[in-house]
C-alpha cells in the first residue's frame, strides 16, 4: 500500500529491508541496556531484576500486537501520532504525536548524557559537554545522508555487541559454576516468594521499562520500506521485541547471581563491577566503553531518525511548521527536521548533565501515555470497522493498556507534575493553533 492512498506523496526514500528494520529497533532498544541501569533495576526489584525484565516484556508485548494492527492498516510514517489521528480523530492524534515529541526528542539527549557521563569518568579533565557534541555530529551526519548509512552503521554496533555479550555470558558462566556469587544459575532472580509484591515490581518495571522504548520507532520507517508491504512493519517491531527481551534476561540472569551477595559501589556501575567478577578488570572496562559508544552513537542515530520522522509527519499535516516537512533533494532525508533535533538535543542533554533521573522519568512518561493511546486506538477504530477478531483488537489492547497503567501509576509523583505539565503545553499549543490561527489541521485524502 503506497503514500498515496492516503493523501501523500512519495518523498522518502524505500531502501529498507525487514532485517534492517528488526536491527534498527534492537540497536535502538540496545542489546546492552541493563549494563547502564543494572543497579538500579536490582535494586527496585529486591534482586528479582528476570521478573522486572520477563514483565516487562509481556507489557511492551501487547503494545507490539497494537503496533501490528495498525502498521497494516496506516503504512505511514508518524507512529502512533498517525495512527490516532486517522483511527480516532485529529486532536486525540495530536496528543499521541505531542505525548511522543516528549519521549523521541529527549531519547537522543538521554543517550548523549549516559555516554558523556561513563566516558568523564575515564577521562575526567575533559568536560563532558565534549563527548555530547562529538555524539550529536556523528548522530547527525548519519541521519542526514539516509536511512541506508544508518542500517549499516546499526549493523556494525549489533555486532559489536553481540561479541561484548558472549563474552561475559560465557565468562560469567564460567565464573559463576567455579564458586563465584550464588555457585550456580538459582530461581532467585526471577522468584522470592518471601519479598515479591506487585508494588515492588512494577516500579522496578517502569524503570527497565526505559530498556524496551525502541521497538515502538520501527513504525516511523514506515514511508521508507522497500516494496509496499504492509505487515514488514509489525512483523519486524514483534521481532526486535522478542529478540531483546530474551537477550535482557539471559544477561541480568547471569548478573543477578554472580552478584549473590555483593554490596555495589554505587548503582551507577553496578554491573561493571559484576563484569569484573566474571572477567577481570579487562571486561569491566570492555563493558564501560561498550556501553558509552554503543549509547553515545548508535542509539543516538536511530533515535534521532526517530524525532525527525515524527517532526516530518506532523508538519505535512500542518501541526507543526512546514519547514519541518522539507525533504533533502539528494538523500531525500527530512533534513530540517534533523538539524532543529539536533539543535535542541544539544541545549537538553547540556541542561540535564546532573539531572539524568529526571530526564529519564521524562521519557518513561512520555512513551507509555503514546503506548496507552496506541491501544484505544486499536480498540476504536476496529470498532468502527466491526472487527470480529475479539483478542487481537480487545482483550489484547486492553491488557496492554491496563498494565503500563499500572507502570505510570506505580511512577513517582514528579514524574506526573512533569509530565502533566508537559501535555498542558500541548493542549494549549494545539487551542491557540487551531481557534486563534484557524489552522485546518484535517486531512485531505
Amino acid at each position: 500500500m503506497s503514500t498515496d492512498s492516503f493523501g501523500y506523496k512519495e518523498e522518502l526514500r524505500r531502501a529498507l529491508k525487514f532485517t534492517d528494520l528488526v536491527m534498527y529497533g534492537i540497536i535502538f532498544m540496545i542489546p546492552i541496556a541493563p549494563f547502564a541501569i543494572y543497579g538500579y533495576v536490582a535494586d527496585a526489584s529486591s534482586g528479582m531484576v528476570v521478573l522486572a525484565y520477563f514483565v516487562g516484556l509481556v507489557a511492551m508485548s501487547f503494545t507490539a500486537l497494537s503496533y501490528k494492527v495498525l502498521s497494516e492498516d496506516f503504512p505511514i510514517a508518524g507512529s502512533v501520532y498517525a495512527y490516532a489521528q486517522r483511527g480516532i480523530g485529529d486532536a486525540v492524534g495530536f496528543v499521541a504525536g505531542w505525548m511522543l515529541i516528549l519521549d523521541y526528542l529527549l531519547i537522543p539527549a538521554l543517550t548523549y548524557v549516559v555516554a558523556a557521563a561513563a566516558l568523564n569518568q575515564l577521562f575526567p579533565l575533559l568536560p563532558p559537554w565534549i563527548w555530547i557534541v562529538v555524539f550529536l555530529g556523528i548522530g547527525t551526519f548519519t541521519n542526514y545522508i539516509g536511512v541506508q548509512a544508518t542500517a549499516a552503521v546499526n549493523k556494525f554496533f549489533i555486532a559489536l555487541q553481540v561479541l561484548v555479550l558472549i563474552a561475559f555470558t560465557a565468562t560469567g558462566l564460567y565464573a559463576l559454576y567455579h564458586g563465584a556469587g550464588a555457585g550456580h544459575l538459582t530461581l532467585r532472580p526471577l522468584y522470592q516468594p518471601e519479598t515479591i509484591k506487585p508494588q515492588l515490581i512494577f516500579s522496578a518495571v517502569s524503570i527497565c521499562a526505559l530498556s524496551f522504548l525502541g521497538f515502538d520507532a520501527i513504525s516511523t520507517l514506515a514511508e521508507e520500506v522497500e516494496g509496499n508491504s504492509n505487515k514488514i512493519v509489525g512483523d519486524a517491531t514483534i521481532a526486535s521485541l522478542l529478540l531483546i527481551g530474551g537477550l535482557f534476561m539471559l544477561q541480568t540472569w547471569v548478573a543477578a547471581d554472580l552478584a549473590n551477595g555483593m554490596k555495589f559501589k554505587s548503582l551507577d556501575t553496578a554491573f561493571y563491577e559484576i563484569a569484573e567478577i566474571a572477567g577481570g578488570k579487562l571486561l569491566a572496562t570492555v563493558s564501560a566503553w561498550t556501553t558509552a559508544i554503543v549509547f553515545g552513537v548508535s542509539c543516538s542515530i536511530v533515535s534521532q531518525s526517530a524525532i525527525s520522522r515524527l517532526l516530518f509527519a506532523m508538519a505535512r499535516d500542518r501541526i507543526m511548521p512546514a519547514f519541518l516537512a522539507a525533504v533533502h533533494p539528494v538523500f531525500r532525508t527530512p533534513h530540517k527536521s534533523l538539524l532543529v533535533v539536533a539543535a535542541l538535543s544539544l541545549i537538553i542533554a547540556i541542561g540535564f548533565l546532573d539531572h539524568l533521573d529526571t530526564l529519564t522519568s521524562f521519557v518513561n512518561f512520555g512513551a507509555l501515555t503514546g503506548f496507552m493511546i496506541l491501544h484505544v486506538t486499536v480498540i476504536v477504530h476496529n470498532a468502527r470497522k466491526r472487527s470480529l477478531a475479539l483478542f487481537k483488537h480487545l482483550i489484547s489492547p486492553i491488557a496492554g493498556f491496563l498494565i503500563i497503567a499500572y507502570v505510570l501509576y506505580s511512577m513517582g509523583s514528579i514524574t506526573w507534575m512533569l509530565g502533566l505539565a508537559w501535555l498542558a503545553v500541548g493542549v494549549v499549543y494545539y487551542a491557540v493553533l487551531t481557534r486563534y490561527f484557524k489552522r485546518d489541521t484535517r486531512l485531505e485524502i
